[in-house]
Parts: structure tokens; C-alpha cells; sequence
């Protein structure tokens, strides 16, 4: 009877307060209906159903940080693609700087919202942070917990455009912050060790801009990369690797290492400096070939005295002979015989006579030309794409023909002795200078006598005053001179 009585007097109670509100809403209305014109509360309720149908009709997209512990490669893009849209009149920013040297790099503050615009749409960008708890259990049954910022993009959108973003909007984003990462990153000089690569950045300061050469090889040089860089459907359709090969030959100090560093600026690949006198097996070879990265430049400089590459025919002959001779074996100049130091420094290997140094043994060395040229143009060179090979050395005719062909190294660039253009680049780095009453002289002589851009660039490096250093070169040019009359 208690309970019956209970319920009876919840329900009055629901009852009063239901009539209650009742009455407050028609008090309510009337007071709308007599105070507020009709015009003014038609606009008021066109509104509401304006903002009920938008958020209706409003979509999104949650673009996490990470997903597991891999990072989420379209969050990092966002990121850096925002950070080049970001209205600077906006009321918070966060600021941060990674690298000295490098550009502040401007970007949401958690909460923060923006707009931004892609083929006349808007999308709506908010930085949402929020802290997570991770707890782990220890063998001692204490249990320890910390708290892990989760960050995660909230795009907003009207729901006709959901094909339009996921489509053409974030593929734009992925290349946008693709081609932005790739002008403002730091380069790196790779050198191998071992079976693997060594990297430190690279600060080269050679640009094309700055190279002293010929101006109509510099141009067909810039051309030859471009096109290549452009050429990924082009090379999958013809059925072959995605890489080029570039053999700079000259006499020392002509700027073949300075070409390379020039090329590496231009196209901002990285470059693996690949140092053979390191390298003892074939097998070696192709792990070093399979560690390198895309969009690389790999480089041997001065082959020619980095090791001697045993021709197949003589290794076949040799093979088919019933002994070994002492010819036949690997020894090693004395190391005051090395060569010039260029992007690397290393010994002379090579065959000599048996009236030299003690020989090494068989299993020190076993680089063959054919494990070579299967490194540069064989099965395993397609093991990555968008790769540049160039081979350096003072004397062309020394190298195998095999390393030669079309195919291995596809463009042949002959670094020479400094003409007028390449001593006015010169003169224009060192000492910003287009034109003095001593280059009709200098050009002269630099027509007559065979001198190199690095003895060109020493000579005008010995004074910080132009007059003084111009002096200085025509000088040591007449006396070049002189020494070839002897």
C-alpha cells in the first residue's frame, strides 16, 4: 500500500511540472508573438533551420598522428602543407625552428581552427591535442603510467565534396608537402663502411650558378637532368631502370667534383660516395647498391686508379691456363702514390710485376668488372629508382669500353682547361667583378696556355683586392707561358 501510495505521488509531481513547463512555453510564446515583429522572428527561426540543415549536412575526416606506432604519413603532410597556408593574423601560432640555418616554421596551435581553399571549396582544418594515458605493469606488481600527447587533424566539409577531398584534395596535399620537404631539406654525403653507408649533411656550396665550365655543356647538362627527373612513366613503358649514368672525364682541378656537388644541389638528391678500395666482394657491392636511397647520386671518383677491374676476356683466358702467374695476382702501390683527393682519397690498386711489393692474397680482393657492371646496369641495379651514377677519372682511355656503352654511362662530359667564359665566372664568384681593363690580357693568355680552373681560382683567392689578384693571374699565366716555350 506504501509502494501504491509512492507512485501515485511521483506521478502528480511528473504531472505539476509537465503542466508547468506547458504553461511557461505559451507565456513564452505569447510574449514572442507580442514583443518581436513577425519579420524579425521569421528571420530568427530561417536561421535555425539554415543551421540545423548545415550541420546536417556537415562532414569530416579525423586524420590521426599515428596509426599504431608507425607515423601517419598523410598527418606529417598536412602538417607541412598548412604550415605554407596559415593566415599570420590568426590569434595563436605555434613557432619552432629544427635546424640552424633553416627557415621558423609556422604552424596550428592545438584548438586553433583555419580555411583553406582548394578549387573554390572550402576545408575546414582544426588541430585537435589530447593527452593519453598509457599504463604498463611491472614484475614487482607496481604499475607505472604516462601521459602521451595524441594530435589528430579534423578537416570539415559539406558532404557533395566527400569524392572531391578524398580524391584530388589530399593526393594535392601529399605532393605539395613532398615538393616542399624536398626544398628545404639538408642533403648528405654518404660514405660506405663496410656493407653499409656513413651519412653526414652535405654543405656543398657548387651550384650551376657558380660552376666555371663551358656554357653550352653546362646547359645540355641542366637539360639532360631535367629531362631525366621527369621521365618515371617513360622509363616503366620502354621497360628499363630508372636511373642514368654520367662519366666526367679531364686533367685534375678541371671541377669534375664540383660538377657532382652541383647536380646534387640541383636536383636535391643525396650522394652515396662510393669508395671501391673499401669494398672486397661483389657480394658487398649489392648490398651497398640495395642500402641507397631514391633520388640519389652515386659516385666513383678517379676509377680508373681506384682499383684495376681484371677484363672478362683475360679472366677467361686466365682461367683456361694451367697454372698462375705472379702477373696474375692483386698487390698495391706504395701509399705515396694515391690519388688526388676529390670527394674521396684512396689507394692505388692495381696489377704490377713481381719485381714490386709482396702480393696480397687472392681472398683480400675479389672485385670483378662483371660484378661491376652488374652493380651499375644489371638485375640489381633496379632495385631502387630515380638514380644518377657518375663515374670520374683523369684518362678516358684507360677505362674498359664495357663501362663506357650507352646504357652504363649514357652521357660522356669532358671537363677541360679554363677558356674566357669559365675565368669570368670565376672572377665574378671571388671578387664580384663582370668587367676590368685586365681580362683582354688574361683571356689572352688563357687561349695560348693550358691551365685549369682550380689554378685559375688560386690565383685569384690570394688577394681580397681585384686589382691586386687580376695581377697576380696575368703573372702567373706569362710565366706558364714562358715554361711551355722552354
Amino acid at each position: 500500500m506504501a509502494a501504491e501510495n509512492k507512485f501515485f505521488e511521483s506521478y502528480k509531481k511528473a504531472l505539476t511540472t509537465a503542466a508547468s513547463v506547458a504553461a511557461s512555453m505559451m507565456l513564452a510564446r505569447t510574449v514572442v508573438n507580442e514583443v518581436i515583429p513577425y519579420e524579425l522572428r521569421d528571420y530568427i527561426f530561417s536561421r535555425f533551420d539554415g543551421l540545423r540543415s548545415r550541420l546536417a549536412s556537415e562532414h569530416t575526416i579525423v586524420i590521426d598522428q599515428a596509426e599504431g606506432y608507425a607515423s601517419n604519413l598523410v598527418f606529417d603532410a598536412a602538417r607541412t602543407y598548412l604550415s605554407t597556408r596559415i593566415n599570420r593574423s590568426m590569434r595563436s601560432l605555434r613557432v619552432s625552428m629544427v635546424e640552424e640555418g633553416k627557415s621558423m616554421v609556422v604552424s596550428l596551435e592545438p584548438g586553433e581552427e583555419m580555411i583553406d581553399v582548394y578549387q573554390d571549396i572550402e576545408f575546414k582544418w582544426q588541430l585537435i591535442s589530447q593527452q593519453v594515458d598509457r599504463s604498463s605493469s611491472h614484475t614487482n606488481n607496481r604499475f607505472s603510467s604516462s601521459a602521451t600527447e595524441s594530435r589528430s587533424f579534423v578537416v570539415s566539409f559539406h558532404q557533395k565534396h566527400k569524392d572531391k577531398i578524398l580524391h584530388s584534395y589530399l593526393p594535392f596535399i601529399l605532393e605539395q608537402a613532398k615538393a616542399i620537404r624536398e626544398q628545404d631539406r639538408t642533403l648528405q654525403l654518404h660514405m660506405n663502411e663496410g656493407e653499409g653507408w656513413c651519412p653526414i649533411n652535405l654543405h656543398h656550396p657548387s651550384t650551376f650558378d657558380t660552376l666555371a665550365m663551358d656554357p653550352k655543356l653546362k646547359a645540355a647538362v641542366m637539360e639532360d637532368l631535367a629531362r631525366f627527373v621527369k621521365r618515371k612513366d617513360y622509363y616503366s613503358r620502354i621497360g628499363k631502370a630508372w636511373k642514368r649514368g654520367y662519366l666526367l672525364y679531364g686533367p685534375p682541378g678541371t671541377g669534375k667534383s664540383s660538377l657532382i656537388a652541383a647536380m646534387a644541389n640541383y636536383l636535391k638528391f643525396d650522394i652515396y660516395d662510393l669508395e671501391l678500395a673499401e669494398v672486397n666482394w661483389n657480394t658487398t657491392l649489392r648490398r651497398l647498391l640495395v642500402g641507397m636511397s631514391n633520388r640519389s647520386i652515386l659516385v666513383v671518383e678517379d676509377i680508373d686508379c681506384s682499383v684495376d677491374l681484371q677484363k672478362r676476356n683475360e679472366r677467361e683466358s686466365d682461367a683456361t691456363s694451367p697454372s698462375t702467374s705472379n702477373d696474375d695476382k692483386v698487390r698495391c702501390d706504395p701509399p705515396l702514390l694515391s690519388c688526388r683527393a676529390g670527394l674521396i682519397k684512396h689507394m692505388i690498386i692495381h696489377q704490377v710485376t713481381s719485381n714490386h711489393l709482396p702480393e696480397i692474397s687472392a681472398h683480400v680482393l675479389q672485385i670483378t668488372l662483371s660484378g661491376l657492371l652488374n652493380f651499375i646496369d644489371g638485375l640489381w641495379s633496379t632495385s631502387g629508382e630515380e638514380r644518377i651514377i657518375v663515374l670520374t677519372t683523369n684518362y678516358k682511355d684507360r677505362l674498359d669500353p664495357a663501362l663506357l656503352r650507352p646504357g652504363r654511362m649514357d652521357m660522356h662530359i669532358h671537363m677541360g682547361y679554363c677558356g674566357p667564359h669559365a675565368f669570368r665566372v670565376l672572377a665574378s664568384n671571388y671578387h664580384a667583378i663582370d668587367e676590368h681593363s685586365l681580362f683582354a690580357d688574361i683571356e689572352g693568355l688563357i687561349r695560348e696556355v693550358e691551365v685549369t680552373p682550380a689554378e685559375v681560382a688560386e690565383q685569384l683567392m690570394r688577394s681580397d683586392d681585384a686589382d691586386t689578384a687580376l695581377e697576380g693571374l696575368l703573372e702567373y699565366l706569362r710565366a706558364k707561358t714562358m715554361e711551355a716555350e722552354a
